[in-house]
């Protein structure tokens, strides 16, 4: 891993793969660390010939924290990733983000479309104010605090949401695996006020759904048909507001990156890119 100064902050990253080959920069959900991308993943996307990079949101894991009273919108997480890219050297990349990040990543491909090859946004939304909301267990997982922040509760909070808003029984991790990421995750970094002033950033920030036909990357939707927080309509949303967009669903598949899809996730990536 390393740390570089990029949009005035610094951002913990990492890379895999030959830098030589395109370069693929993935962009993590609210509140979740750059560890999140399971490692099957990355390696299948390194091995079809892509350099990844992958990194930790300002205010989360190991890059800045923002502190205080510091306020900012999902415009400023789009320009730390395009800066990224610059401190990095590359003068272009596909760009793949999942939830926040896929939120995120749309407004890379609006707003610095000159670092944009192509787009893969994925469980995300269009931040359009009409389309169905999630379930009443989802929210309630996703806002979930536990009572004390140890590292057993973190775990046992972290099983709880995977539950409800994560894939089908048979694909999503064990119990264990879920306890055992959120825990790893809390011994590297604790960022509760980050976390907040994230949430902050994706209720302020200026909806763009209205934009996006401005989009002019080839881009690919991915979304669960059992997403149960950001819902299949939201992702065909975009598609359908992205002129040539491919939307795509996958049965079983929740809110979560699980292992058990890493394989076919990356598959439908590859396979995109190489088009």
């Amino acid at each position: 891993m390393a740390r570089t100064r990029a949009n005035g902050i610094e951002i913990e990253h990492d890379t895999l793969g030959n830098p030589s080959d395109p370069a693929i920069l993935l962009i993590m959900g609210f509140a979740f660390q750059m560890t999140r991308w399971p490692l099957a993943f990355r390696q299948r996307l390194a091995d079809a010939g892509f350099h990844v990079i992958w990194f930790d949101n300002r205010d989360i894991g190991l890059s800045q924290e923002m502190g205080g009273l510091s306020s900012y919108t999902l415009n400023d997480l789009a320009a730390d990733a395009a800066g990224l890219l610059d401190a990095l050297g590359i003068e272009r990349a596909h760009i793949v983000g999942m939830s926040m990040g896929g939120m995120i990543a749309q407004l890379m491909a609006l707003d610095h479309a000159h670092k944009v090859n192509k787009l893969v946004a994925m469980m995300t939304t269009s931040g359009a104010p009409n389309l169905p909301p999630p379930s009443q267990e989802a929210l309630a997982a996703l806002t979930a605090v536990p009572l004390q922040r140890t590292a057993e509760a973190i775990g046992e909070i972290a099983v709880m949401a995977q539950h409800a808003i994560g894939s089908a029984p048979h694909l999503r991790n064990s119990a264990d695996v879920i306890r055992q990421n959120a825990i790893e995750d809390f011994r590297r970094s604790d960022r509760p006020f980050g976390v907040i002033r994230q949430f902050t950033a994706i209720q302020t920030q200026p909806r763009w759904h209205e934009r996006l036909g401005a989009i002019t990357a080839p881009t690919l939707v991915l979304h669960g048909a059992d997403d149960p927080l950001v819902r299949p309509a939201a992702g065909e949303d975009i598609a359908r507001r992205i002129s040539g967009a491919c939307f795509k669903t996958l049965p079983g598949w929740g809110h979560d990156l699980a292992d058990a899809l890493s394989e076919t996730l990356a598959a439908e990536i590859t396979a995109f890119l190489k088009e």
